[in-house]
């Protein structure tokens, strides 16, 4: 009999390679930049990978390293070109840049393989190397969001005014939002086809942004540990549906809708809540309120504000 870990191996390459591109969009979100380029990232570094492995015969740290790089300098590029955009026509010209590498995909020929892609990506990555490389990249995202790096970046998501009156460049942080999600795209694309061997039009465009979004919608937008929660979540939870059947894109979809309607700030978001919560109610049972410690103690006097005891007057006392 198979073990839980070989019969879903899948599941955790997805896992893992669903966490960096969540990433790719949490960290400009978390930035106040609603970019979803990571998810067209995630596509070109997947298709570059392809063709360094099939048609170089290029190893797989080197198709990884050449896909990262060739989407950051992307990132960069794209963040320069939309720069100005805010908010919802942002987010409709990073939607239109995936859309783009996904028509690319189709109509590119012997290259990318038209609609049917690539196949036969084959070389010596292994889990190992993907749960290595993952855990890099989560350390080095959750380290952005502590000291002063994570002041900085809630100060210019929070109130850009006041973040720009203390020097903060809003400029060089969203250009750094849009780089750092190129990267992230195509480490999480690359690494993608390395573990799959294949790759096509399928695979990318307008439900890899959906998935995405959906992960840190649910897990929460603030923190690395919300696109820890929505990946896990979202990679498992289809294979948990499938026992409904025909039901499973209904549940699924009323999961999302219940999730976005009553978790605003995600599963994270609530949780972090609760913790407060209980912080609060802990320091309210062991510390008493000043009021009942000087009624505890005694009157106060009112010109000197020391406190005195009670007198009791003993002929009252029965």
């Amino acid at each position: 009999m198979m073990s839980f870990y070989d019969s879903h191996l899948v599941l955790f390459q997805a896992t893992f390679t669903g966490l960096i591109l969540a990433l790719s969009i949490q960290v400009p979100l978390r930035m106040g930049v609603f970019s979803f380029a990571g998810a067209g990232s995630y596509g070109i570094g997947a298709y570059l990978a392809a063709i360094l492995v099939i048609k170089q015969d290029a190893s797989a740290f080197v198709a990884i390293g050449a896909a990262m790089l060739a989407t950051a300098v992307i990132g960069l590029l794209l963040g320069l070109l939309i720069f100005k955009l805010n908010g919802l026509y942002l987010a409709m010209a990073t939607v239109a840049f995936d859309l783009i590498i996904g028509v690319i995909a189709i109509n590119g020929g012997k290259t990318t393989g038209g609609s049917t892609g690539l196949y036969g990506v084959i070389t010596d990555f292994t889990m190992s190397q993907l749960f290595t490389i993952t855990l890099i990249a989560l350390v080095l995202v959750a380290l952005s969001e502590v000291g002063r790096t994570g002041r900085r970046v809630d100060a210019v998501r929070d109130d850009p005014e006041l973040a720009s009156s203390m020097g903060i460049s809003l400029r060089r942080y969203r250009l750094t939002a849009f780089v750092v999600s190129g990267a992230l795209g195509g480490l999480a694309g690359s690494m993608n086809v390395l573990v799959r061997s294949a790759i096509g039009p399928l695979d990318i465009g307008f439900g890899l942004i959906v998935l995405g979004l959906t992960m840190i919608v649910v897990g929460g937008s603030r923190s690395w540990k919300g696109a820890v929660i929505g990946a896990v979540i979202f990679t498992w939870l289809p294979d948990v549906l499938t026992a409904i059947g025909a039901w499973q894109e209904l549940v699924y979809g009323i999961v999302v809708a219940l999730a976005a309607v009553f978790l605003p700030r995600g599963i994270y978001g609530v949780l972090v809540d609760l913790n407060k919560g209980l912080q609060r109610r802990s320091r309210e049972r062991h510390d008493p309120p000043p009021a009942a410690a000087e009624e505890a103690a005694g009157d106060v006097d009112p010109t000197t504000g020391d406190v005195r005891e009670l007198a009791l007057n003993e002929e009252a006392v029965p």
